[in-house]
């Protein structure tokens, strides 16, 4: 029988099927849930998930897991979704379905599982399928090891066109990214790479070896997912072939699973930056989870507003004097800490897409702080003139909120720019120079920066 092809469902039709499987599940219309369901594209199908009760959830994986495509639907689910749905399924039910998986994604829901009930779905498993996955999990679930799929087409350079084509006809099937045939001498070690293109439009005659390219573009096993993510987008690939300490060719990375490396890797960044962790999957969280994750970057906000508390009270005789100046501290702080988190921001893309080279650090410095001068000289200016016309006295005032301004937006972009990179140096994630830890120093320097300006020009 052929199998249903699925719809993939974009903007608001998500929002209906997920209206259509609440409505079909209340009314306890089995059915008719069973064949949307059946219908629906296993990606959709994760997604309306998210947002279903737990007790929805648990209703409709019911019905879910009678159909064929439940491998499938596992794979697309967040791990926090995941594994409450299945902790009450049978460990040969589970591993049944993952026999019937990719070995990458048999191997990821396997490490998302509970250690004593992973460890009783293998021992359900096929020894073949078992072993398979085991090869995968022993690499770290981050590196080109714990990403890589060991079903690809790999074909002898002894062969001729006419015999690959034969073994790609029995074989491509059960195979993944068949687009690129890559070529194996001796115990398997990579020799080089012919397009499925190239194969066929070569003579049947011709050997391998005399059409295929040698200088592969390959990565190891240990190699981290974010330069793996790096070589596929940098030469255009669809996958990139992984190969152990011997240079033998043991599996593919292939592009869908790299897109998924740069959403994750994409997100934890944002979610760093802004000071709220890197658990990607922080909306899933209950809301004390939540506290407690954001609470620890948070602190470093709590710390410099105390110490600006104390560098203002410090100079509370120079604001008792001057009461105007008071008036100008949210908008110092607030410029600082803002263009110093765009320099962040900027250095910290440029690095993780290769755009930044570390060797020419000085000039990126010297090209924000000129970015700073600029700002902060026509901000400041601004309000300066605004200060000048808007409080007679000082007479002063408007010169020392200018130079405030200016210092402030300066010293903001610079030090914003350096510590990513002095970061990135070290072989630390920038990521987490920005958000409160950039800010809160921005503030502290900011703040103390004004009141040293306005008491040597207002004499205070």
């Amino acid at each position: 029988m052929a199998k249903t092809e699925k719809k993939e469902l974009i903007g608001t039709e998500g929002k209906l099927l997920l209206d259509m499987i609440r409505r079909l599940n209340r009314r306890n219309a089995t059915d008719n849930l069973l064949k949307l369901i059946t219908k629906t594209h296993p990606a959709d199908t994760a997604w309306v998930f998210r947002h279903l009760s737990e007790i929805e959830r648990e209703e409709v994986f019911n019905i879910l897991a009678q159909t064929d495509q439940v491998g499938t639907f596992l794979s697309e689910l967040d791990e926090s979704v995941m594994v409450p749905l299945v902790k009450n399924l049978t460990p040969q039910f589970m591993a049944d379905v993952i026999s019937e998986m990719a070995s990458d994604d048999a191997a990821d829901i396997i490490e998302a599982l509970p250690d004593e009930f992973a460890a009783e779905i293998r021992s359900q498993m096929e020894q073949e399928d078992r072993e398979e996955v085991d090869e995968l999990l022993q690499y770290h679930p981050e590196s080109a090891g714990g990403l890589m799929s060991p079903d690809f087409m790999y074909l002898d350079e002894e062969l001729s066109v006419g015999e690959a084509i034969s073994k790609v006809q029995k074989r491509s099937e059960e195979k993944e990214m068949v687009f690129y045939l890559y070529i194996t001498f001796g115990d398997g070690k990579l020799a080089g790479v012919v397009s499925l293109r190239e194969l066929l439009t070569n003579p049947p005659h011709r050997q391998l070896k005399n059409i295929m390219r040698e200088n592969v573009l390959s990565v190891t096993t240990d190699t981290d997912q974010e330069e793996v993510a790096h070589v596929i987008s940098q030469y255009n690939l669809l996958a990139v072939p992984v190969v152990d300490v011997n240079y033998r060719l043991v599996g593919i990375v292939t592009v869908d699973d790299i897109i998924d490396v740069m959403r994750e890797e994409a997100t934890e960044a944002f979610l760093q930056m802004a000071g709220a962790g890197k658990d990607r999957e922080i909306l899933l969280k209950s809301t004390s989870e939540s506290a407690i994750l954001r609470a620890p970057w948070l602190f470093a906000s709590w710390l410099g507003g105390v110490m600006a508390l104390f560098i203002i009270s410090f100079f509370e005789h120079e604001l008792s004097q001057v009461l105007a100046l008071a008036s100008f501290i949210p908008i110092v702080m607030g410029m600082g800490g803002n263009i110093a988190t765009q320099s962040s921001t900027i250095v910290v893309r440029g690095i993780a897409t290769g755009r930044i080279n570390m060797e020419d650090f000085r000039n990126i410095i010297f090209k924000e702080m000129k970015v700073g001068l600029i700002l902060g000289l026509l901000y400041g200016g601004f309000l300066g003139i605004l200060a000048f016309f808007g409080y007679a006295e000082p007479k002063l005032l408007g010169l020392v909120v200018g130079l405030s301004i200016f210092f402030s937006m300066s010293m903001a972009t610079t030090i914003g720019t350096i510590i990513p990179l002095i970061l990135k140096r070290f072989d630390i994630d920038a990521a987490i120079a920005t958000g409160p830890f950039v800010t809160t120093t921005i503030d502290i320097l900011g703040v103390l920066g004004y009141f040293m300006i306005a008491k040597y020009f207002l004499n205070l």
